[in-house]
């Protein structure tokens, strides 16, 4: 049996890979009430949340549908176009395959901009609230320099703000 090797926190055998397991300290010990789960699906809070990851998912998504049928429909029927020859043996049909790659990073990096600004922040306020156990405590309503600070989602985002006495 070869010698086990180490990559970062994993140690590899040649079948099994054993992933060490960090612990939270901060961790609750005890799991949220489960009412309290609904309280929060219920929430205007969460209903915001939703609606802000709509709101960008569903649009790019649309949108890269469209970008690949474009692609598959001009493959498949504009042959002389896609076979076009744009320099040594590189030609558009292979610039559009790559441009696929390029395009799903470029969501993927769009998307996790969105989501640090407009998600998140949300998200972890709800988590927050789960984990202290004051999720029916009702959000601080919005002011002036929430709703000044950004987009509409991050004005809705700011009426979710946690817990009450929290100003930003």
């Amino acid at each position: 049996m070869r010698p086990p090797y180490r990559a970062r926190n994993r140690l590899f055998y040649p079948q099994v890979v054993v992933t060490a397991m960090a612990v939270d300290a901060s961790a609750p010990s005890a799991a949220p009430d489960p009412s309290a789960y609904l309280e929060v699906q219920q929430s205007p809070e969460f209903a915001g949340l939703r609606k802000a990851l709509r709101r960008f998912a569903f649009p790019m998504t649309a949108a890269f549908l469209v970008w690949y049928a474009l692609y598959v429909i001009l493959s498949g029927y504009a042959r002389g176009f896609m076979n076009t020859k744009l320099f040594g043996n590189v030609n558009v049909a292979l610039v559009f395959g790559l441009l696929q790659f390029l395009t799903t990073f470029l969501i993927a990096w769009r998307y996790v901009a969105y989501a640090d600004r407009n998600l998140d922040p949300v998200a972890t306020r709800l988590r927050e609230r789960l984990e202290s156990g004051t999720a029916s405590a009702a959000p601080r309503q919005r002011d002036a320099a929430d709703t000044a600070s950004g987009t509409r989602e991050a004005a809705e985002g700011a009426a979710m703000l946690a817990e009450e006495g929290d100003v930003r």
